[in-house]
């Protein structure tokens, strides 16, 4: 009989479960919320595409950049110390972004608010896997996950009531009160927690030579359409982004298993296409979806409430059918799953990008929303679950990060490179004919990206299986990957 760890039906199980909801709820607000503001920052703080673009971009990137080592943070120096502090970083930041009088201040904002999130995201999983005892751990992420994915449906709405009706810097301030009850339940209820069988080792230079890596290359490719490729800044910004790049190898080769991200496992050949696969998937969702909540609102007319609504079906989809999905590949492999999910996915963008003012929204953009959720649904959990297959088990929590990031990556090159690559720069996202132009090229860009993905799983997936006996999750695994997880998605 158990003797140690939470019971899901007390009153400090209660209360862990929900610090968890409420700090991941802010993270899943944020990331839903802040893309529908766009044009409404925009008009107000003057902002030009480019500044428009660092605002999502800021943000993503010290996010993906120091996650990892905000999760090994959390395992050496207590979960919970990491976690709360995480929770107090990210609204201080919040703090700053919801009175930025002008937008340089707010992307500063965002910057730091990443790096509160790198040490949040990982926590909030990783608490739920630490304090719970084994028989009731299972149902409490359950529960996180269904109640985390409830938050993530309420954000369109949320976000765009408090847009219209009141301002766009309530999107940032609502994270207050939030943070005063999670560090109130996480003081009260939430146990301390860390792993002490492995040495106290952090990789930060890693972490910081990642974060100039992308960095660099992110500055150069928003700058490049304004400034021209030849200039100084934007060859600056690829010198820096190359050289960090290498670096970055060459400190995490020499660390070895010590490393943030292991070059070991991209010995798997399954483990290393299935990153690039993520990276064309979730950046070709990122870019697409951030001109799409732009051009709903600049070129259809639509108000927040009504761009941040007309993407909700998709989200309810994944919502309903992650879980079966996780099942079907476990049972059937992932193969067919990761195979469809980003044609069905080509579909949905294929279909929105003929998108016109005027067009109906339930015969015009309904279509490809429903068909793009479908695609999501059927690539999330698979995904995640044949990432972790793809390792040793000992390596499934790092193999976990790693994919994480490369999902981040992914979406913060896509954010820097599309309107690039569109021809969208300055303040044509204000004008609806040169934006709806560029939406449609983005489509075709996008759409190409899945394509590829949807090939890239035709050839590799094929002899990955999910119910092999030996893939039993790790105790250290500290984002909690359990069975049930897998089947509903990845964390914040």
């Amino acid at each position: 009989m158990e003797t140690t760890g939470l019971r899901l039906s007390s009153a400090a199980g209660r209360g862990t479960l929900a610090a968890a909801v409420l700090a991941s709820g802010m993270a899943f607000l944020d990331s839903t919320v802040v893309n529908v503001a766009l044009p409404t920052l925009g008009r107000e703080l003057g902002a030009s595409l480019a500044q428009l673009q660092w605002v999502i971009n800021g943000y993503t990137l010290t996010l993906a950049a120091f996650v990892l080592l905000g999760g090994a943070l959390g395992d050496h120096l207590g979960r919970r110390r990491i976690f709360v502090t995480g929770v107090v970083w990210f609204t201080l930041a919040s703090l700053v972004c919801g009175i930025a009088p002008n937008v340089e201040t707010l992307i500063a904002a965002r910057v730091v608010q990443g790096v509160g999130g790198a040490l949040l995201a990982p926590g909030s999983l990783a608490l739920l896997q630490s304090s719970f005892r084994e028989s009731d751990r299972a149902r409490a992420i359950g529960a996180w996950s269904g109640l985390a994915g409830t938050t993530t449906a309420l954000g369109p709405f949320v976000g765009g009531v408090l847009i219209d009706q009141v301002s766009w810097r309530w999107i940032f301030l609502i994270n207050l009160p939030l943070a005063v009850a999670v560090v109130w339940l996480s003081k009260v209820y939430v146990p301390e927690s860390r792993n002490t069988a492995t040495a106290h080792h952090f990789d930060v230079a890693g972490a910081l030579l990642g974060a100039a890596a992308l960095g660099g290359v992110t500055y150069a490719l928003i700058a490049w359409p304004e400034r021209g490729f030849v200039s100084l800044p934007v060859l600056g910004g690829f010198a820096v982004g190359l050289a960090a790049a290498v670096g970055f190898l060459l400190v995490e080769r020499a660390r070895a298993m010590a490393a943030m991200m292991p070059l070991r496992l991209f010995s798997s050949r399954v483990f290393s296409v299935l990153n690039v696969y993520t990276v064309l998937t979730y950046g070709a969702f990122g870019g697409f979806f951030f001109l799409l909540v732009i051009y709903l609102q600049t070129g259809l007319g639509y108000d927040a409430l009504e761009a941040g609504l007309a993407t909700l079906p998709m989200t309810l989809v994944m919502l309903l059918g992650s879980e079966l999905s996780g099942a079907a590949a476990t049972k059937f492999g992932p193969k067919v799953q990761l195979t469809l999910g980003p044609l069905c996915c080509a579909v949905g963008i294929m279909l929105i990008r003929e998108i016109t003012p005027g067009v109906s929204y339930w015969t015009g953009i309904l279509p490809g929303v429903l068909a793009y959720g479908v695609g999501l649904t059927l690539i999330v959990a698979p995904l995640t679950a044949s990432v972790l297959s793809a390792v040793e088990v000992r390596f499934a929590g790092v193999a976990s990060g790693v994919n994480n990031t490369a999902a981040r990556a992914g979406s913060l090159l896509a954010v820097a490179a599309l309107p690039l690559v569109v021809g969208l720069s300055g303040e044509e996202y204000e004008n609806g004919a040169a934006l709806g132009t560029a939406f449609y090229d983005a489509g075709m860009w996008c759409a190409g990206a899945m394509v590829v993905a949807a090939v890239l799983a035709l050839f590799v997936c094929g002899k990955v299986r999910l119910d092999r006996p030996d893939r039993k999750p790790a105790p250290e695994q500290r984002e909690g990957h359990l069975p049930q997880v897998l089947q509903r998605g990845r964390c914040p």
